[in-house]
This record gives C-alpha cells, sequence and structure tokens, in this order.
C-alpha cells in the first residue's frame, strides 16, 4: 500500500487499549504509523504487527510523553525515519497517552496530582510542541487530543479530581492553540470519550459494570474502535474545516 503521510501516536501499544486500536485504524485508513509507548519493546512490536498486516511503513519506539528529553529523542527517531525515506512525512498527532487516578480527592497526594498533569496535560503540550513545526513548514498537519468526558461532567468512576482536571486543562489546550494556528494548516481537535472497553475496567466488578452501563442512553460502552474511528476522521480531508472543536463519543452519557 502506498501512503503519503504519516500518524504518529503516543500511548500506543496497550493491549485492548484505544491507543493501539487508533494505530490499526490509521493503518487500515492508509496512513504509515509510528507507535510511540512508555514500553518501547511493545511498540516495536504492535508496529511490526501492522506493518504485516496492513501493509503500510510503520516504526516503533520509547516515549515518556512527561520527560522532555523523552519526548525530543522519540521526535529525533521518527524524523530520522522520514529524513532517511522510512516513512513518509509526518501528517498527524494523536495525543493518547494518559493515566487515571481513581481515588477520592481527598486521599489524592500532590505526587499523584503532578503525575496525573505531567502525563495528560505536560505530556499533551511537549509532544505537540516537537512535531508542530515539522506541520507548520508542510502546511499541513491535524492534531487530535485525547479528553474525556470527565472532563465536562466531572469525576467518574476511573477519573476522580485530577484526571478530570487534566483531562479540561487539555480542551482548553486544544482551542487556545486552534486559535493560534489560524489557516496554517494545521488543524487542533479533541475527542472526549465516555466508558470506553479497555483494560482500565480490568478488575472491575459486574456491579460496577452495570451502574456505568445505567448513565449510558445508549446502554453500552464504546470499543476502541468505535473512538479510533473519530481519530482518524479528524486527521482526514474531509474534516479540514473542522478547527478547535470537541467531539462526543460517549453514547449520550454527557447529557445527564
Amino acid at each position: 500500500m502506498t501512503t503519503t503521510r504519516t500518524a504518529v501516536l503516543t500511548g500506543a501499544a496497550a493491549e485492548r487499549g484505544i491507543g493501539r486500536a487508533t494505530a490499526h485504524e490509521y493503518a487500515k485508513a492508509g496512513w504509515a504509523v509510528a507507535v510511540l509507548d512508555l514500553d518501547g519493546l511493545l511498540a516495536e512490536k504492535v508496529a511490526a504487527e501492522i506493518a504485516a498486516e496492513h501493509g503500510v511503513a510503520t516504526y516503533g519506539g520509547a516515549v515518556d510523553v512527561a520527560d522532555e528529553a523523552s519526548v525530543q529523542a522519540a521526535h529525533a527517531a521518527v524524523q530520522a525515519e522520514v529524513e532517511a525515506g522510512r516513512l513518509p512525512a509526518v501528517g498527524a498527532l494523536a495525543n493518547i497517552a494518559g493515566i487515571t487516578s481513581p481515588v477520592p480527592f481527598l486521599e489524592t497526594t500532590l505526587d499523584l496530582w503532578n503525575k496525573v498533569m505531567a502525563v495528560n496535560a505536560t505530556g499533551t503540550y511537549l509532544v505537540t510542541k516537537a512535531f508542530l513545526p515539522g506541520m507548520i513548514d508542510q502546511g499541513f498537519g491535524r492534531i487530535v487530543n485525547m479528553s474525556s468526558v470527565s472532563a465536562q461532567r466531572g469525576g467518574g468512576v476511573f477519573g476522580k479530581v485530577p484526571y478530570s482536571s487534566a483531562k479540561a486543562a487539555i480542551l482548553g489546550f486544544t482551542k487556545a492553540l486552534a486559535r493560534e494556528l489560524g489557516d496554517s494548516g494545521v488543524t487542533v481537535n479533541a475527542v472526549t470519550p465516555g466508558a470506553v472497553d479497555t483494560n482500565i475496567r480490568v478488575g472491575s466488578t459486574d456491579e460496577l459494570e452495570a451502574s456505568i452501563v445505567a448513565g449510558i442512553p445508549l446502554g453500552r460502552t464504546a470499543t476502541p474502535e468505535e473512538v479510533a474511528a473519530v481519530f482518524v476522521f479528524l486527521s482526514s480531508d474531509q474534516a479540514a474545516y473542522l478547527q478547535g472543536t470537541t467531539i462526543d463519543i460517549n453514547g449520550g452519557s454527557h447529557l445527564h
């Protein structure tokens, strides 16, 4: 398959994760894919699987999105693949890496608060800052940031205060950067999933799952692939007039 652009994804290697599903969906749509994850060896494995399954160029490597030096190293590695002709130019960035904070507010610690903010909000900032200049130079780019319905409603079973706060920061970041970039050819949008059937739910109880589903008008949680499809759409030419927007994919749970 001939590809013309590369999609870079963070947090893209975990099994049953939104990131891995999104990497596969980009590849299905004809994108080359750069899989970045805290677990670099797993990222390499997932990249190889995607290449074999979908016939696109891939790269897999490590990144700690909360660490500026690690982000810069990951960007340099992807850029080296581009310059060597093994990947086409980067055209999309999916900021998916994140962690939750499933404890009540008074049980949180400053270390937990800082870690959740660092991975979710600061990570989105650092990775975007690394890859954005190349997009501006070529006059084309699609940046899609992972927020959450927790940013809109507050809390949630797996979110709580630090997570909701970090995801709300991502919405503000998305809108402000979209306005600043104007007609540069680079769009910045956000996705706000509700409950999704991922590894975050491992260890949950039947009673807890029933209570979650009871709050969703569609009566079920989302699949990772359903969320992934929104990322790919926001990276497509069909989404060229979407700038600074947020797409809710939560089965209607935000209506409560």
